[in-house]
């Protein structure tokens, strides 16, 4: 067993990320740690940063959230070492993921960001993405950041329907 709760955290990290095959957002992984009081949110903040430093989780950051997922190298680190995670906490997790899979995944699944374009406008870019899979992106340019925000807004709620649409449009130019 573990004397080190900072190795442990970092494990149960390791191990939660490698049992989804998604991306988890900081905030998806402050709520299990938290509402299972298992540490604080800067412990854990601090886990997080030190298993990025050392290459074993990858974070990809956008305006409105952070995103993890587990490298190879973090992996093989898990496998090593994931032993020491006592069958408890192995449980806690494992039915935290059963019982929020679904949403977790629809979480993750759509994102809507803006950027500062090099023309003085705004770039919105819109993706919905299946496991690892990029189902579809858009990238539109709009002139101010009100709509910007507007359309990531909306891009959460409609995403599916805007992706059926378009689906249906290709599909239907191909049988012509």
């Amino acid at each position: 067993m573990l004397t080190e709760p900072m190795t442990l955290y970092k494990l149960m990290n390791l191990y939660m990320l490698k049992q989804v095959n998604f991306p988890l957002t900081n905030a998806q992984l402050t709520n299990f740690f938290t509402e299972h009081e298992y540490t604080t949110y800067f412990t854990l903040q601090q886990a997080l940063n030190e298993l990025e430093d050392a290459g074993l989780v990858r974070k990809e950051a956008s305006h409105n959230s952070t995103r993890y997922d587990i490298t190879k190298e973090g992996e093989e680190t898990l496998n090593f070492f994931g032993k020491n995670i006592s069958s408890a906490i192995i449980e806690d997790m494992d039915q935290y993921l059963k019982e929020n899979k679904f949403r977790l995944r629809e979480e993750v699944g759509t994102t809507a960001d803006f950027y500062r374009g090099t023309n003085q406008d705004y770039i919105v870019h819109c993706e919905v993405r299946e496991n690892k899979t990029t189902l579809i992106r858009l990238d539109l340019s709009v002139p101010d950041k009100e709509p910007a925000e507007s359309m990531c807004n909306t891009w959460k709620t409609k995403s599916q329907e805007i992706y059926a649409h378009v689906m249906r449009s290709l599909i239907s130019r191909l049988c012509l």
